[in-house]
C-alpha cells in the first residue's frame, strides 16, 4: 500500500492528513496558523502535523511516497513558490523548496479550491468526469476545473476565479474591488448580508426569531424560518437560488462540464436548495434544448476534499 501526505493550509488551522492509494484519509493532524507569522514558521508547522499525522497512521516517513500542499492565493505549480496570498501574507514564496528541507519527499504545491475539486475529481462527487467543475459556497465562492482530468489554472496560476466573474455590473462592492461579482451574492457571507437586509426591513419576520434563538444571523437562518413558513425567509432563499443559478449557469455555458459539483456548508441544505437550483439552472443554460446536459451534484468529501485532492497532485503532473 503506498501512502501520501496532503495539507490544507488556511488562514486559520492547517491541516495535514496521511492517505492511501486508494483515496482514505487513515490518521489526521491540525495545528493554527496563528497569523501574522513568517512563512518559515508556517511551514515548519506544515512539517510537524504532516509528520504527526504519519505517527498518528502508525507509518513513518519511508512509507510516504509525495507531499501535497493546497494554499490560499496564486501558487505556481511548476515553479513550488506561492507568488501571492493576500490571506496568508506571503509574496513569492518558496514553500516547496522550504518543505523539502523538513520532508525530503517529493512536493507539490497548487491553490486551495483547485487541490479541492481535484479531490472531489479523484474520489468525490466528480469522479469519472473527463471535465468537471467545482464551486465551493464558503466566506467566498472558490473555483476548480478540471479539463481533460487535469487541473486547469490558466497560464499565470490564477485561473478558476469563478467567484470573481461580475453578475450585476451595479451590484454591492465585492473585496477584489468589482461590483457584483458572483461571490457577493452566493458565498455564505452574501446569504448572510442579504437575510440582515431582508430583517431590516421586515422586523415582524420570523428571521428575527430564528437569529436570536441561534444567536447570530447565519447561512441557515433564511432556510430554517423558510421551513417555518416565513414568505419574507422564502424571498431571501429564492433570491438567492436565482442569484446562484446565474453564475452557474454562466459557468456551464463557459465550460460544458461532465459535472458541475457545488460544496460548502449551504449545501447541507438539500434538496430545498439544490432542486430548485438545477430547475433554475436548466431554464438558462445555452443546452436547454440538448439531450447531453451538466450534471448539478452536491460534492461529496466535505473539509476532507482539501487534503485529499492535494496528497495526489502529483497525478496531475
Amino acid at each position: 500500500m503506498k501512502y501520501y501526505i496532503g495539507i490544507d493550509l488556511g488562514g486559520t488551522n492547517i491541516k495535514a492528513g496521511v492517505v492511501s492509494e486508494d483515496f482514505e484519509i487513515v490518521a489526521k493532524a491540525t495545528c493554527k496558523t496563528d497569523l501574522p507569522r513568517p512563512g518559515e514558521e508556517i511551514c515548519a508547522d506544515m512539517a510537524k502535523v504532516a509528520l504527526e499525522a504519519v505517527k498518528e497512521a502508525g507509518l513513518t516517513l519511508d512509507d510516504i511516497e509525495a507531499v501535497g500542499i493546497g494554499t490560499p492565493g496564486t501558487a505556481n505549480s511548476e515553479t513550488g513558490v506561492i507568488e501571492y496570498s493576500n490571506n496568508l501574507g506571503f509574496l513569492n514564496f518558496p514553500v516547496v523548496e522550504l518543505m523539502k528541507t523538513h520532508i525530503d519527499k517529493p512536493c507539490y504545491v497548487e491553490n486551495d479550491a483547485n487541490a479541492a475539486a481535484y479531490g472531489e475529481f479523484v474520489a468525490g462527487a466528480a469522479k469519472g468526469a473527463n471535465d468537471a467543475v467545482c464551486i465551493t459556497l464558503g466566506t467566498g465562492v472558490g473555483g476548480g476545473i478540471i479539463i481533460n482530468k487535469k487541473i486547469y489554472s490558466g497560464f499565470n496560476f490564477a485561473g478558476a476565479e469563478i467567484g470573481h466573474t461580475v453578475i450585476n455590473v451595479d451590484g454591492p462592492q465585492c473585496t477584489c474591488g468589482r461590483r457584483g461579482c458572483f461571490e457577493v451574492y452566493s458565498s455564505a457571507t452574501g446569504l448572510i448580508r442579504m437575510t440582515k437586509e431582508a430583517m431590516e426591513k421586515d422586523p415582524a419576520s420570523a428571521l428575527h426569531a430564528e437569529a436570536d434563538e441561534h444567536g447570530k444571523v447565519s447561512a441557515r437562518t433564511a432556510f430554517n424560518a423558510m421551513r417555518k413558513g416565513d414568505a419574507t425567509a422564502k424571498q431571501v432563499v429564492d433570491d438567492y437560488i436565482k442569484y446562484l443559478a446565474c453564475g452557474i449557469a454562466n459557468t456551464i455555458n463557459i465550460f460544458q462540464p461532465d459535472i458541475l459539483c457545488i460544496g460548502g456548508g449551504v449545501c447541507n441544505e438539500g434538496d430545498p436548495l439544490l432542486l430548485p437550483l438545477k430547475e433554475q439552472v436548466a431554464k438558462e443554460v445555452y443546452t436547454r434544448n440538448s439531450e447531453k446536459n451538466t450534471e448539478i451534484v452536491i460534492a461529496k468529501l466535505g473539509n476532507d476534499a482539501g487534503i485529499i485532492g492535494a496528497a495526489f497532485l502529483g497525478l496531475n503532473k
